[in-house]
């Protein structure tokens, strides 16, 4: 199993590219099974969570080919031989679920197993489920497998207001109301960038969908979607993560393709800690304002507020500032694994249920320490950066889900950081 060792340098300097964001490749991947028409996405990510969806959806009978250096996904869903997504491929992976508003939609059943993914939190299902019955769908959980039929006559549009804004249920829903029978309005739906994105490519295929990016949804059913075209938004969990880079080693660093709009709560979080975060013509430069970073309080929130998955990020940046800090994680439960491992790094963190208190001390010290889960796995090596010595990072195929080519990234940069064979 590999490992990843990070030794501390100083300052860096460089690009580094962003790329398309994980979380909205796949949600647009299932669209493919809403149409008999070909779907091909550009600048999607290269990730084990793009090929386990790849997996996933020729299992259903979709084609799916990997182009121009696996940057381009081409995807058609002309023949849909198989209705059930197996635990097998779906256990790998949260985002698996979202095979079930479309399947439904197009094909009027599906047997889904529950997921799998990282394990922080439960993450219910039910939201999901009552979304697509106020559809119309017939949903029963037998054997670790969800069993949903629509009516007869397809779906039907309905209004819906969701007890909490959750993004894969507000996926599901949108897609399956795409084809559903009149209209259907989602209320309390989430607002996340890739939300948006979804919807930008609905929209391409010939959904009739209005007020994307706010809390309700509105989409007029229509009788069949066509083929698009589509970029994949930039990664914003990258970027968030990337900008830290000059923030806790320091230097200055330019993110390419980067959006201020993306991640404008992290952004003034940043603001208040002495980084400075600039807009340039090909996307953000990041550096500290005057040498030494500051505390500062951290509660996470959904869209548009910080996001959870820079909160063990953001702890790693706030184990080295100057006074302290508080993290409140309010979206998952165990979501404080990396404390530990911090601590091993000589950091002083106290964890209290949701809430991390966070005493920046002088410097981190490299250590052996291991990734729980993928956000973990970064906030380690971006404390090995900042860390004297070396830092061996182990499990970290948590990281290969979410992160590109993330050595080349940093070493681009100046970082001294390279994959070794784990023991």
């Amino acid at each position: 199993m590999d490992a990843i060792l990070v030794t501390g340098n100083g300052p860096l300097s460089g690009q580094i590219p962003i790329a398309g964001a994980k979380n909205a490749a796949l949600a647009l991947m299932p669209a493919t099974l809403l149409s008999e028409e070909p779907l091909t996405l550009t600048n999607a990510p290269r990730l084990s969570d793009i090929k386990t969806m790849s997996d996933l959806l020729r299992s259903l009978g979709s084609e799916v080919t990997s182009l121009n250096d696996d940057m381009v996904i081409a995807l058609s869903s002309q023949n849909l031989d198989n209705l059930t997504a197996d635990y097998d491929i779906v256990r790998k992976m949260r985002a698996s679920n979202l095979v079930l508003g479309p399947m439904l939609a197009r094909a009027g059943q599906a047997v889904v197993s529950l997921p799998g993914g990282c394990a922080i939190g439960a993450r219910p299902m039910d939201i999901h489920i009552t979304a697509l019955e106020a559809l119309g769908a017939k949903i029963d959980l037998k054997d670790g497998y969800l069993h949903a039929k629509a009516p007869t006559k397809g779906l039907i549009g309905a209004r819906h207001e969701m007890r909490f804004a959750s993004v894969g249920a507000t996926e599901n829903f949108v897609m399956a109301a795409t084809l559903a029978n009149g209209t259907s309005q989602l209320v309390n739906a989430a607002r996340e960038p890739e939300i948006v994105d979804l919807v930008e490519c609905l929209r391409k295929m010939g959904a009739q969908i209005e007020g994307e990016g706010s809390p309700v949804i509105t989409i007029q059913g229509v009788d069949w979607l066509h083929g698009a075209t589509h970029p994949v938004v930039s990664d914003r969990i990258e970027l968030g993560t990337y900008m830290l880079v000059p923030a806790i080693a320091g230097g200055e660093v330019e993110l390419i393709g980067g959006r201020m709009n993306l991640v404008a709560a992290f952004c003034e979080k940043l603001d208040e800690a002495g980084i400075d975060v600039s807009e340039t013509a090909n996307g953000l430069r990041v550096k500290r304002r005057d040498g030494a970073v500051k505390s500062v309080d951290v509660k996470t929130e959904v869209f548009p507020g910080f996001p959870t998955d820079l909160q063990a990020q953001m702890m790693a940046l706030m184990c080295t500032a100057q006074g302290t800090s508080m993290l409140e994680e309010t979206i998952f439960e165990n979501r404080f694994m990396h404390a530990p491992e911090l601590m091993r790094m000589g950091a002083n963190i106290e964890v209290h249920g949701g809430t991390a208190r966070v005493s920046g001390v002088e410097n981190l010290k490299g250590a052996p320490v291991m990734a729980t889960d993928l956000r973990a796995s970064v906030s380690l090596i971006l404390a090995g950066l900042a860390a004297e010595g070396e830092t061996l990072v182990s499990r970290v195929y948590h990281l290969d889900r979410g992160y590109e080519k993330l050595e080349q990234k940093l070493q681009a940069v100046g970082a001294k950081i390279e994959r070794v064979a784990g023991k």
